[in-house]
């Protein structure tokens, strides 16, 4: 099982002045590095490809979506700029050879409201009809696309793997699946196992932290069983650790973390990479 870590352990955003982190975090011991592209013009994906041939260490890409990025947005310059957006991560993953474009791509992160169950319908149409452009465009370049439900204070859209269900059979595309997150899940799902398995054959990337977003292992998760439930899904795709640092104001505030999770970015790596090879080989 490959074991990535997520730029935003480090570093945000992340940038090609930035990409000594590809060495760096081969030299810990990570397969993947999963690149958070806050700024897309801001990296130029064939120099990040080549150094990160050159530290030999895969390179995979997640989204980050705002307010302006959202395509299930009753703004239309909202929707169109949420689907350039997408087109351009596609791009970026075409280039960089990674399998998949994940992140929670449906709506904003952030936008949570008591709305009515016609506004939900419409959000929903709308996103579903987008996601539909999406993977077509995706399609044509080799590239899955990893929806990753969110919990309750991050939005109103997709919280459990059945909501995201509902939304892929909606979307009707083979390249449309999961991205699930461990921290995501134990807020919102009754059973994170029985969740995991739910979602067999459609789990493209799967994040891995502690329940209170740091090192995986210092929590109360059962990893095995989530090992196990993992392999009834017929997953074998990266493990990776996605964690932040209070030391980048602007993502500490959206995450509302508010206290350090680890020693240094470094020691969570690390210790993380270690229990997850205990557990996942």
């Amino acid at each position: 099982m490959m074991i990535g870590a997520s730029s935003y352990i480090w570093v945000s955003p992340f940038t090609t002045q930035k990409t000594d982190q590809l060495a760096h975090a081969r030299d810990i011991g990570f397969d993947v590095y999963e690149i958070a592209v806050e700024e897309p013009d801001a990296i130029d994906e064939n120099e990040v490809y080549e150094k990160a041939q050159r530290a030999g260490i895969a390179v995979h890409v997640c989204g980050a979506y705002g307010e302006t990025r959202d395509i299930s947005s009753d703004v239309p310059e909202y929707r169109d700029n949420g689907m350039a957006y997408g087109k351009r991560l596609i791009d970026m993953a075409a280039v960089l050879k990674s399998p998949y474009v994940a992140g929670p791509m449906y709506a904003a992160v952030g936008r949570t409201r008591l709305a009515s169950k016609a506004e939900k319908e419409r959000q929903m149409d709308l996103a579903a009809a987008n996601m539909r452009k999406l993977a077509a465009y995706a399609a044509d370049k080799g590239v899955l696309l990893a929806i990753e439900p969110l919990n309750r204070f991050e939005t109103d859209f997709i919280n459990t793997v059945e909501q995201g269900l509902d939304f892929l059979d909606r979307v009707g595309s083979d390249n449309v699946g999961f991205l699930l997150d461990t921290f995501h899940m134990n807020i919102e799902e009754k059973s994170l196992t029985e969740a995991i398995r739910m979602a067999k054959g459609k789990i493209f990337d799967f994040h891995a932290c502690a329940n209170d977003r740091g090192t995986p292992g210092q929590d109360h998760f059962d990893w095995e069983a989530i090992r196990s439930a993992l392999e009834d899904a017929d997953y074998s795709g990266p493990i990776v650790i996605e964690s932040f640092t209070p030391e980048i104001k602007e993502i500490a505030k959206a995450v509302s973390l508010w206290r350090p999770l680890a020693e240094s970015p470094d020691s969570l790596a690390r210790n993380g990479l270690q229990f997850l090879r205990s557990v996942f080989g």
